[in-house]
């Protein structure tokens, strides 16, 4: 017998999305934020999480480190655990915005076919992309986490960018040039994206 033989799911019988919307007073939503490491994904998601907190939103940052140093420690970065840790990531980002919580997620997530699986397992309609954009040698530049520097001297195998290639999108819902903008002008420009998404109808 088959584990799929035994698995009943229960979700007629649990409380509804909407009940818990009404409860919290806004949309659950999954913002999907992407880019190369030092892009500014992480700064950025923080900084909109303090702003949307003290207006009363209810929300939650799934961080790429913070993830992959808990639920997805056992993957590493092989295309097929890549695959693996941004189905996992949906899957929960989806059960945060089904319970009426706005998600901010920042990953990497480098391929197309990655972006699409998110979108396909949050469902389109809770599913916000936002792309990160800063080039391989701005964030090498930057160098938070000394991970370019550790890549050039071949510390650091499959880095995205240089040995692992990052797919620039064709038509995410939000783009944001962090070259050319300050943390405060790309917080406002996301802030602008995604207001009206999650403020209860």
């Amino acid at each position: 017998m088959s584990g799929g033989d035994n698995i009943h799911p229960v979700f007629d019988r649990m409380l509804g999305r909407q009940v818990k919307e009404a409860r919290l007073g806004q949309r659950g939503i999954v913002i999907w934020l992407y880019g190369l490491s030092g892009s500014g994904k992480s700064t950025i998601a923080i900084a909109l999480e303090r702003r949307l907190a003290d207006e009363g939103f209810f929300t939650q940052i799934l961080d790429g480190d913070n993830i992959r140093s808990g639920l997805n420690r056992n993957l590493g970065f092989s295309d097929e655990d890549r695959t693996e840790n941004i189905r996992r990531i949906a899957e929960v980002a989806k059960l945060f915005a089904q319970a009426g919580v706005v998600t901010l997620t920042s990953f990497i997530t480098p391929r197309r076919d990655l972006r699409e699986l998110a979108r396909e397992v949050v469902g389109a309609e809770d599913f916000c992309e936002v792309y990160v954009e800063a080039s391989f040698a701005a964030c090498a530049e930057r160098d938070p986490k000394g991970l370019y520097a550790k890549a050039a001297g071949g510390g650091v195998s499959q880095f995205t960018g240089k040995d692992s290639a990052f797919e620039e999108p064709e038509a995410p819902d939000l783009r944001i040039p962090t070259e050319h903008l300050s943390v405060e002008d790309a917080v406002e420009l996301l802030y602008q994206h995604v207001i009206r998404r999650i403020q209860p109808n």
